[in-house]
């Protein structure tokens, strides 16, 4: 860990910690825990999951991802102290996962369907935000599902915005979002202060200070509770440890336990991976995570998690995206962001519950902006069809439904394109002229290829003189091998000179 970058890892981690309060407040409350189960995950995630992954620029915390496993599990167990046990257990999981290299299926995620992951989550954050930059704050933080948990939909949600907006929230909104383009200009970034101060701090205080010139002057334009941050306050600290939860060991002997746990380490892991290898593609200097190490590092978050009362915790694109456009450096952006969190429970509560969340909106359209930028469509549409179809199906199949079946549909269409590709390639059929046919297997000739063979040998036709190269295929199916002998057999009867130069086992 080096302190090189300090300056810039602690603007990048404020930056981080005002995105990150409200998703670990509205991850917590839509899951059915208490805020301070979402704070406590989001510190974990920042100091302990910070410390020991060996991510430069991902950040940990609750994730939407799993609010519907979550909400089932504490509906379904007889305590929330026996769901703490399960998110215990699921990261001793997470972390013989790692123990046994199981991390490196995240190597398997093509490019194109990561950054249509990345632009998807962009468009769902600009599309989530939008209800609460109009005031529609009804909707919990950190909702990216397309169908929300009061049945209406991430466009039908925007409607209902756009008919009644909040007045205060739109001027808030309009102007954090100035500041954020002005202050990223090139002219303002000549200037150290903005160097020092991350502009989303001062769009974030320009809110605040708004919204009290609002409640002085013009009450009806004054936005409070629904509207603004909403972290759990005590008069002391024993008061506040009070509302600390932790785990029933008792219910160690519940099969349902086990269940729920396989399956908040399951999808925790999968969507961490994701997240390491978005993070990854967003850095500027190109780092390379540990897949394995962060699955334990992830495992050693859970089991903290859970036995302080905390959420399960993952890797966050939405978080680690905000600490790559900050201009975040190293871990320790992270790390500190973990630490203002643990700040704000115990000394800041009654200021942090200040902010308007249409500031925050503004901060988070600006962050969803970075990530779907016009240029990233344009370039993945110049690298091919069979690079751009995967991506925009990515995109759209996540913003429809979420995350996890959104790349596993985008992972099928890429599976499609190379299957495709394989297929063209592996068979070359050539008419030379004057009755001469050049047939060449490629690389790997599966039984796929079949039909696409006994075609051109079909079409060869009596006196032709062909020469069947089969020297350059790295693997020849049996089923095709069948083909070939076949047709070598049969040549002389056809009157087919043949010129047969076999597969070599390599």
């Amino acid at each position: 860990m080096t302190f090189k970058f300090l300056k810039e890892d602690l603007s990048a981690s404020l930056v981080v910690f005002l995105v990150a309060v409200p998703l670990c407040l509205g991850i917590a409350v839509a899951s059915g825990a208490s805020p301070l189960s979402g704070l406590i995950a989001g510190l974990v995630g920042g100091i302990v999951v910070g410390s020991i992954s060996g991510s430069q620029l991902s950040v940990s915390g609750p994730a939407a991802g799993l609010t519907a496993i979550v909400l089932d599990a504490i509906t379904s167990l007889p305590t929330f102290n026996a769901f703490l046990l399960a998110v215990v257990i699921a990261g001793i999981i997470q972390f013989l996962l790692g123990s046994f290299k199981a991390g490196v299926i995240g190597y398997y995620f093509p490019t194109a369907v990561i950054k249509g992951m990345l632009s998807a989550i962009g468009l769902i954050l600009i599309l989530k935000q939008i209800p609460h930059a109009l005031g529609d704050d009804k909707d919990y933080e950190g909702d990216s599902s397309f169908i929300q948990f009061d049945d209406q939909n991430t466009f039908t949600e925007i409607v209902m915005a756009i008919q009644n907006p909040a007045m205060g929230a739109v001027i808030i909104t309009l102007v954090a979002l100035a500041l954020l383009i002005l202050f990223d200009s090139q002219f303002f970034k000549r200037f150290s202060i903005f160097k020092i101060i991350p502009p989303a701090l001062l769009a974030v205080l320009s809110g605040v200070g708004l919204n009290s010139l609002f409640a002085a002057y013009k009450p009806e334009w004054a936005l409070q509770d629904l509207h603004l941050v909403s972290i759990p306050t005590s008069e002391d600290l024993s008061g506040l440890w009070a509302q600390f939860s932790f785990p029933d060991w008792s219910h160690f002997s519940n099969p349902d336990i086990y269940v729920i746990a396989i399956t908040i380490a399951l999808v925790a892991s999968i969507e961490t991976l994701l997240s390491i290898e978005a993070a990854d593609k967003l850095d500027p200097k190109k780092r390379i995570t540990p897949a394995n190490r962060e699955l334990q590092a992830q495992g050693v978050g859970n089991m903290l998690s859970g036995i302080l009362g905390g959420l399960p915790v993952t890797a966050v694109i939405v978080r680690s995206s905000a600490n790559v456009s900050s201009g975040a450096q190293t871990k320790l952006s992270a790390i500190f962001h973990g630490i203002w969190i643990v700040l704000s429970i115990i000394f800041l509560a009654d200021i942090m519950n200040l902010i308007p969340l249409s500031a925050l909106a503004a901060v988070l359209l600006m962050v969803g902006y970075k990530l779907v930028k016009p240029s990233l469509v344009k370039s993945m549409y110049k690298k091919g069809l069979n690079q751009f179809i995967p991506f925009i199906v990515t995109i759209v199949a996540i913003l429809l439904t979420d995350l996890l079946i959104g790349i596993g549909i985008g992972m099928v269409v890429m599976v499609f394109y190379i299957l495709k590709s394989n297929f063209i390639s592996a068979v070359h059929f050539e008419n030379l002229g004057e009755n001469k046919i050049l047939i060449r297997l490629n690389k790997d000739v599966s039984f796929l290829n079949k039909a696409l063979i006994l075609d051109h040998l079909e079409k060869v036709h009596s006196g032709a003189e062909v020469t069947l190269d089969a020297r350059r295929a790295e693997f020849i199916d049996m089923d095709i091998q069948e083909v070939i002998d076949d047709f070598v057999q049969s040549a002389p009867e056809r009157d087919i000179k043949i010129d047969y130069r076999p597969f070599i086992q390599h």
